[in-house]
This record gives C-alpha cells, sequence and structure tokens, in this order.
C-alpha cells in the first residue's frame, strides 16, 4: 500500500489521512442520526445537511490563501486541535444531558469550517513529498482510505456506536483526528518560501483565480467537474425516491445501492496502478466521461433493482478511477505555491456546483417526475463530452515534460 519509493512522509500522510476517514466515516452515520434524536422538522434536518457544506462556499477561497501564505504542516495540526475542541464541546453537552438541535447545528457549521481548512491545507501537502510521477499511485493509496473506511467501514461503525451510547461516536471521532494531526506532525516538508510582498487576501484570490483560468488543462477540468457536479447532483437528489417509488427497493434496496456503488470503488483500487501503466491518462479519463454520461441514461432506462445495483457498480468503480486522475492531473499542474488557492478554486467548485444541481434536481423532479432528473443529467453530461473530447489527452498530460524531467 505504501511503495518505499513513495517515502517516510507519504507513509505519515496516508495514516494521517486513513485514521481520519475512520472519524469522518463514523460521523457520517452518527450526524444524521444525532439530528434526527433532537428534531424531526424536515427543514432543520436539511438545515444539517446544508450547513456542513456551507463552509466551503463560505471560506474555501480563504481557506486556498492561508494553506499557500503559511506553514501548512502547522496549519493542518493546529485546525485538527480546533475540530477537537469542537467535539469535546459537543461530548460535553450530551453527557450533562445540554445538547439542543440548535448546540448541534452550530456544531455542524464549526466543525464543517474547521474542515475546509483542515483538507484545504492538507491537500496541498501530496505533491510536497511525492515526485510528479508517482502522484497517481500515491493518490490512488489516499482515495482507497476515503471508499473503504468512510463509506464502507465507517457508516455502520457510527451507528453501533451512537446505539451503545450517544456520545460514543463523537469521542471516537475527536480520538482518530488528534492520532491524525499526531501523524501528520511526523511528516518533515521541505521549506515553502513566503510571499515576498504581503498583499490582501483579496489579491491573492484572485491571483489563485487568474491562474486557474489561464492554465488551459486546469481551466477545463474545473470546469469539467463544475458540470459535471451540476448534473450529478441533479440525478443522486432524487436517488433515494428512485429507490424506493420507481425500483420499489425499499429501505434496505436504498442501502444496497450505496453499498454497490462503495463495492465497485472498492474494486477499482486494486486496479488503478494497473490502469495507469497500460492507458494513458487521457484514454482513462474519456472512458470516464463516457461512464459517466450512461450512467444516467441506463438509470433513466432502468426498472429493476438488479439491474440499478450493476450500474453503480460500474459507477463507483469510475468515480474512484475519475477522482483519482483529475486529482493527480491538478496536483502535477499547479505549481507549489499556487497549490492551496487553485484547489481551493475547484473545491468551491465542486461544492457550490452540487449545490446548484441537488436544487435543480428537486425542481425537475417535482414537474416532471422522479426519472427526469437522470434524463436531465445525461443530455447535459452528453453535451459536455462533445465539446471537450478532443481536449481531454491535452488536459491529462501537459505536464508531460516535467514529469519526463524527474524520471
Amino acid at each position: 500500500m505504501a511503495p518505499a519509493r513513495l517515502g517516510t512522509n507519504f507513509r505519515w500522510l496516508l495514516g494521517s489521512s486513513w485514521v481520519s476517514q475512520v472519524g469522518d466515516g463514523i460521523a457520517l452515520a452518527a450526524g444524521p442520526l444525532l439530528i434526527a434524536s433532537q428534531t424531526h422538522d424536515p427543514f432543520l434536518v436539511a438545515m444539517g445537511a446544508l450547513l456542513q457544506r456551507l463552509p466551503w462556499l463560505l471560506f474555501g477561497l480563504y481557506a486556498g490563501v492561508l494553506a499557500d501564505r503559511l506553514d501548512r504542516r502547522l496549519v493542518v495540526i493546529v485546525v485538527d486541535l480546533m475540530r477537537v475542541a469542537v467535539l469535546a464541546v459537543l461530548v460535553t453537552a450530551i453527557s450533562t444531558d445540554h445538547v439542543d438541535i440548535g448546540l448541534v447545528l452550530a456544531t455542524l457549521f464549526l466543525f464543517g469550517t474547521a474542515e475546509v481548512f483542515a483538507d484545504t491545507t492538507s491537500s496541498t501537502l501530496l505533491p510536497m513529498v511525492v515526485a510528479k510521477r508517482d502522484l497517481g499511485v500515491a493518490n490512488a493509496r489516499l482515495m482507497a482510505g476515503f471508499v473503504t473506511i468512510n463509506q464502507m467501514l465507517g457508516p455502520p461503525v457510527g451507528a453501533a456506536l451512537f446505539a451503545a451510547g450517544m456520545a460514543w461516536p463523537f469521542v471516537t471521532q475527536a480520538v482518530c483526528v488528534l492520532l491524525g494531526a499526531g501523524l501528520i506532525a511526523r511528516m518533515r516538508l521541505p521549506l515553502v518560501p513566503p510571499p515576498e510582498v504581503k498583499k490582501r487576501v483579496s489579491q491573492d484570490i484572485l491571483e489563485g483565480l487568474r491562474w486557474t483560468w489561464r492554465h488551459p488543462a486546469v481551466r477545463t477540468l474545473t470546469l469539467t467537474i463544475v458540470t459535471f457536479n451540476i448534473t450529478f447532483g441533479a440525478a443522486w437528489s432524487v436517488l433515494v425516491l428512485y429507490s424506493l417509488k420507481t425500483l420499489d427497493m425499499g429501505e434496505v434496496g436504498f442501502g444496497l445501492l450505496t453499498t454497490a456503488g462503495a463495492v465497485g470503488g472498492l474494486v477499482a483500487i486494486g486496479t488503478y496502478d494497473w490502469l495507469e501503466k497500460r492507458f494513458s491518462l487521457g484514454n482513462i479519463m474519456r472512458v470516464g466521461l463516457i461512464i459517466e454520461t450512461f450512467t444516467h441514461l441506463a438509470l433513466a432506462l432502468n426498472r429493476s433493482g438488479i439491474g440499478a445495483m450493476v450500474i453503480l457498480f460500474v459507477f463507483g468503480a469510475h468515480a474512484f478511477v475519475w477522482g483519482t486522475t483529475s486529482r493527480t492531473v491538478r496536483m502535477r499542474a499547479v505549481p507549489t505555491e499556487f497549490q492551496g488557492r487553485v484547489g481551493s478554486v475547484y473545491m468551491v467548485g465542486v461544492f457550490g456546483s452540487m449545490v446548484v444541481g441537488t436544487g435543480l434536481g428537486g425542481v425537475i423532479a417535482g414537474q416532471w417526475g422522479i426519472v427526469a432528473p437522470f434524463w436531465f443529467a445525461f443530455v447535459g453530461s452528453g453535451l459536455l463530452v462533445l465539446l471537450i473530447w478532443n481536449q481531454m489527452p491535452h488536459i491529462a498530460h501537459a505536464d508531460e515534460a516535467q514529469v519526463a524531467a524527474e524520471q
């Protein structure tokens, strides 16, 4: 899992990421369960989901500036300690029977805000400790933790801990975050010179936006993920209704659909190294575009629970491969001093487009039926594929000269 050529620093980073994924996966189940234990108001339940994504839109670009200005290792450690402090307040409130929905929502917002700064900064560490030619393998290892621990292992453990005692999942999450910070503290990073001229934060943000826009490969990659997340968000916003009403699979069936996607990602973990050695990144990304587009069409036409599980299994494998490849392409192309700001532009686009897509999916389904968002996603994705098909090889291999120079 951690080849020797990737170095000791990568092992500390990998260990920190995987430990943190345990805590985050536990929270995927425990967070909604905690909200449901305090209220059954649909508006407040929806606010819980919104308050976890809203910090990306409010603070994402500022987090990128901070990552490029300060000691990145120290930023991750400090922000992780802040997350532990927020969880400690929540655990204390639960243990003393002083918890209420207001406190829960406030905790989600504060934790989400700290997570924005932690995730933005930690994403800049990998290209500092791994050579460009090895970023694909390294990203695959980090993504493996997300698929296996966060998506598959964490939620059932979180639900079981919540059943044992309302505070236990959050105690466990705090311990995981603290361990993750300790592993980051073991890393030894190359020095990144601070900016020579002190600028306003707004100027640094504009520099990140300009760099992203002026780099053809990163610009197209960012616009692609924004567009695909609008179509994806629209389709997936009604997935639970699609499962319950269109496929008549019941609550357990919906869980099986999400599990099928995670299993697909698990299978892809073992094949990524093989894919990267035998196929160009451009062709890998082209196949991914096709799979993404026809996933929506297949779900729109499908009326079988088994069929939906097969479709989502394939989609889960694609999502792992696409996520790993796109992160690798972006990290290779962006200079070290811009990793925070360009990465934050990308992530703000990811979360902002998901919010837009989710809203569109609800409106479309309300007007034209549950399957309509899948048709919308198929048409929108198909048009994008036609527009960027010829650009994919250039996007994926824009940095080939730099990679070759390191070999």
